[in-house]
């Protein structure tokens, strides 16, 4: 289960990297038919360059990618390459089909084959949304009783633009003149993979220990479908702005290891739903 976690935190990673947002820059366009456009680059994604040409001050002009074999700029721009890297830099004039490409860090030109380059100012991506909570209490008594009490709980939720990682822990200890009468932990952790804007897969495990209870681990590892029903921002009233709603089912597989009585296996179903609404200015209601 500790390779599950590595693997669930370097999904995450890969979803929140990528490439940086660059300003749109002035250059040269060179086409197949010879012609030159002179203006404003923008941006190039999905096959389409869109720039400003300096005659027209109106909307960026479209332009196919397949019909440019070169660019030169006279500032920074950012391309992005078909094996993954990514450069920021200049552009200068090159062969027919060739970027000769000059990076902010080494001012040697490399050469790039216009077919290689898959995004040009690629859009900024979303920020990563951090969202958690710690609470931690505990109490002494002695006289009469002598009682010691520990809790802790503790919730991460990292959300980033096809990812959402939410991860929580919960340990509750306490002594009764000196002799242990609590003594449990439980931890989760859910990775949500968004294939839409609202629809999601979700695969979760679940660790918990008791040790009045005999258990010695409880595990519970699921997987299924998700939606999110409501989002933030789809009301506009103030009140009702910040809620989100999302609804879970699945299968799981679940192993209970007693100390002493038999352990046990078997397939689960699962159904979940959760809850968030902050109402203004200081009051927050969850399930």
């Amino acid at each position: 289960m500790r390779s599950a976690i590595f693997v669930y935190i370097a999904l995450l990673m890969l979803a929140v990297s990528g490439p940086t947002h660059a300003a749109s820059t002035l250059g040269h366009i060179h086409l197949k038919d010879g012609s030159q456009l002179h203006g404003e680059i923008i941006s190039m994604v999905g096959g389409t360059l869109k720039a400003k040409a300096s005659f027209s001050p109106g909307d960026p002009i479209p332009i196919a990618w397949s019909e440019v074999t070169g660019l030169t700029t006279k500032g920074s721009i950012v391309l992005v390459l078909t094996n993954g890297v990514t450069l920021h830099g200049t552009a200068h004039p090159g062969e027919p089909g060739t970027i000769q490409f000059a990076t902010d860090l080494i001012k040697v030109t490399i050469p790039a084959l216009v077919e290689t380059v898959i995004a040009i100012n690629p859009p900024a991506k979303k920020p990563v949304h951090y969202k958690g909570n710690i609470n931690f209490d505990g109490s002494l008594t002695a006289g009469n009783t002598d009682l010691t009490q520990a809790n802790f709980l503790g919730e991460l939720v990292i959300r980033g633009d096809v990812l959402r990682l939410s991860l929580l822990g919960r340990w509750n200890y306490s002594e009764d003149s000196g002799s242990i009468i609590t003594r449990n932990a439980f931890g989760n952790i859910k990775l949500d993979l968004f294939l839409t804007k609202r629809f999601y897969l979700f695969t979760s495990a679940l660790f918990e220990q008791d040790t009045f209870q005999d258990i010695q681990l409880r595990t519970s590892v699921s997987i299924g479908p998700g939606y999110q029903f409501i989002m933030k921002d789809d009301f506009s009233s103030p009140y009702l702005r910040n809620m989100e709603l999302d609804g879970e089912i699945g299968l799981g597989f679940f192993n209970e290891d007693f100390k002493v009585a038999a352990d046990q296996q078997f397939v689960t179903g699962r159904w979940a739903a959760n809850l968030d609404w902050p109402v203004p200015p200081d009051v927050t209601i969850f399930h």
